[in-house]
């Protein structure tokens, strides 16, 4: 398998299909790469390098004890794109994917990307803070927690439903759910857990301000995970420039359930 080893001698699996541009993909929680299969099948196949790798602790990657914080996770984005040797990156981040890239601008500067896209991102803050009051309250987050520590499997079959946004009427199969759940169970539990922390409670507001290149932002109206109006509601309107697409009905899994809609805005985007 492709990886890399970090500077703390974490092995990052990441997979690269196609040539052209690099389009480097940050997956969400508690997901893997996997989860960019259709985006990166279809950008491939439009002349693009579609690049997407399994954060530390997740999927097909080293399980550590500790560095599940957004530091640490945009400092492997950086060594990531070092190793690949990347220029002219496009960065697309989902979920707790979109506070990656976001961070890794932040700490290493943009001399290497082009432009950005956040996709039902968490950022620039999730949970509800006095300054922040659109947020989920903290006890959302301590029940997730909870919910983990008390039985992972069921409680993360008990989230599909929520993700993909069937108790609202969107329609996916049985084998999605199944997929879903075998891909968040090979997670380290321990990472898992800790990832809940650092995608609720990290405020990158400030490096909001430092992002200076073309982005896009992607978020479902219907979003029961992640709500537009806490998150990228504001992202859009904090990023100078940003370009904000709103997907009437969608769910927080937009990359499925609105796969063609996702692939086409990306792929204007990329082209524009």
């Amino acid at each position: 398998m492709p990886t890399i080893t970090t500077r703390d001698g974490t092995a990052l699996y990441y997979k690269d299909w196609g040539t052209g541009q690099p389009v480097l993909f940050s997956h969400g929680w508690p997901l893997s790469a996997d989860m960019w299969d259709y985006q990166m099948l279809f950008l491939a196949q439009h002349g693009y390098r579609a690049i997407a790798f399994d954060r530390r602790g997740f999927g097909r990657s080293a399980q550590p004890w500790e560095g599940y914080d957004y530091d640490t996770f945009a400092d492997d984005i950086g060594e990531l794109i070092e190793r690949l040797d990347l220029t002219n990156v496009v960065l697309v981040g989902f979920s707790m994917g979109g506070g990656d890239i976001v961070r890794y601008i932040a700490r290493h500067g943009s001399g290497r990307v082009a432009k950005l896209a956040l996709l039902g991102a968490v950022t620039p803050l999730f949970v509800k803070t006095p300054d922040h009051p659109a947020g989920p309250d903290r006890a959302v987050f301590d029940g997730i927690r909870a919910g983990l520590l008390a039985d992972r499997a069921q409680f993360l079959a008990d989230f599909s439903p929520i993700f993909y946004g069937t108790n609202h009427g969107t329609k996916v199969s049985k084998a999605v759910f199944d997929q879903t759940l075998q891909i968040a169970l090979t997670a380290s539990i321990k990472g898992t857990i800790d990832c809940v922390t650092a995608f609720s409670e990290t405020d990158f507001r400030p490096d909001m301000a430092r992002i200076d290149v073309p982005t896009l932002v992607l978020h479902g109206d219907d979003d029961q995970v992640v709500p537009f109006e806490a998150t990228g509601k504001l992202a859009a309107e904090m990023i100078p420039g940003a370009t904000l697409r709103l997907y009437p009905g969608a769910p927080h899994a937009l990359t499925l359930t609105h796969k063609d809609q996702v692939n086409a805005d990306l792929l204007a985007f990329l082209q524009g």
